[in-house]
């Protein structure tokens, strides 16, 4: 790091500073057993500030340009040595350059989880990250809050700071906004401007400005994240009843292409009855005309469940009750073709009348008899 030029012995002529660690944000130029010879030229460069403190007090600060240190360009100098009539002795000051550009991608996170009411899920606990930008805009203020007589300050001393001011408002932010964990990936932009201007002012106050914050990620434990991918298959599944046809139809599929055992023999009865097709054999490959061997005896397929439904009555669920019971409630008066109903595996509740097995429970009855005719 290249710093200044000394000529003259003992008396500064030159002071600048120049840098190219691009972290450091405050250096103090070194006077220590020197003095500053009057007229010594002073060079501010552009993203620079020079502070001059004159016995621990701050005394001027000059911003970009080449300055000859005389009394009219110390004027607040010149009134803290009480010089009414202008000076022309070596002084002493100390020196602090201040880099006043932008420091770029600071980063910011959330060390422990945010409690959050979600309106589906309910109590959460959310993370969160994302980046910022810093910039020193009052050199003085910041000299005198953060600074101090550090002799290099860097921008890791003020992050740590800045984070937890970040922190605390993002969860303030967070907890009270009563936006849906799902919505606000969707919603990130809004939530960096409300955190952005609501510590604006605890940041000002140091002598800095935050020009850009960011959030880049919104984000739920593992174990709900596996929850919610649960959740989304059963929606992209649809139906269980046929996607679980579906599957078994897959899965004898697959065994009959598996070699011997189980899936050779599958594939064996399966070849059989569509080569018995094709040959115009009979079920049983017998040829028309001739008698068919009798096929063994097989047990009966398992009965199906009766489907239960539930009514609504006056805003009230009622039931499960089996088709008989809901045909003696329609004789009755109780059941109509627009009552509500709902059975498990149904999407929300229906008018009876929109359920094939229920509609005809509706049919119009028939005309009574003719009478009997007299003999």
């Amino acid at each position: 790091m290249s710093l200044f030029n000394i000529l003259g012995g003992e008396f500064i002529d030159i002071i600048e500073w120049t840098d190219d660690s691009r972290d450091t944000m405050v250096y103090r130029y070194p006077t220590v057993g020197k003095a500053i010879k009057y007229g010594a030229k002073l060079t501010v460069r552009e993203g620079q500030a020079a502070v001059f403190i004159h016995e621990g007090q701050l005394a001027d600060v000059f911003g970009p340009g080449l300055y000859m240190l005389e009394t009219n360009n110390l004027p607040i100098l010149t009134r803290l040595q009480h010089w009414d009539h202008g000076f022309r002795s070596p002084f002493k000051s100390e020196i602090y350059y201040v880099n006043t550009t932008r420091f770029n991608d600071l980063k910011w996170g959330t060390k422990n989880p945010v409690i959050a009411r979600d309106p589906e899920f309910g109590p959460v606990r959310i993370r969160a990250f994302g980046t910022y930008s810093m910039r020193v805009t009052d050199p003085g203020k910041f000299m005198t809050e953060i600074v101090g007589t550090d002799g290099e300050f860097t921008r890791d001393e003020i992050s740590f700071q800045l984070r937890n001011i970040i922190v605390q408002e993002f969860s303030r932010m967070i907890a009270g906004s009563g936006i849906p964990v799902l919505d606000m990936a969707a919603n990130t932009d809004q939530f960096g401007q409300m955190v952005a201007k609501a510590i604006s002012p605890t940041v000002a106050s140091y002598g800095l400005t935050i020009p850009e914050f960011y959030i880049e990620n919104i984000s739920l434990p593992d174990e709900v994240e596996k929850m919610l991918d649960k959740r989304t298959s059963m929606g992209i599944v649809g139906d269980l009843n046929r996607f679980g046809q579906y599957a078994a139809s897959e899965a004898m599929l697959n065994a009959s292409q598996q070699p011997g055992g189980m899936g050779a023999g599958i594939g064996a009865g399966l070849g059989a009855g569509l080569g018995a097709a094709m040959a115009g054999r009979g079920p049983w490959g017998a040829i028309p005309g001739q008698q068919a061997p009798q096929p063994a005896v097989q047990s009966p397929p398992p009965l199906h469940p009766e489907t239960l439904w539930h009514i609504a009555v006056d805003g009230q669920a009622e039931g499960p009750y089996g088709r008989a019971k809901l045909g003696r409630l329609a004789q009755e008066g109780r059941f109509s073709r627009e009552t509500l109903v709902w059975t498990a595996g149904q999407d929300g509740w229906k008018p009876a009348d929109e359920i094939a097995e229920l509609a005809q429970l509706f049919t119009v009855a028939p005309p009574p008899p003719p009478p009997v005719p007299k003999g």
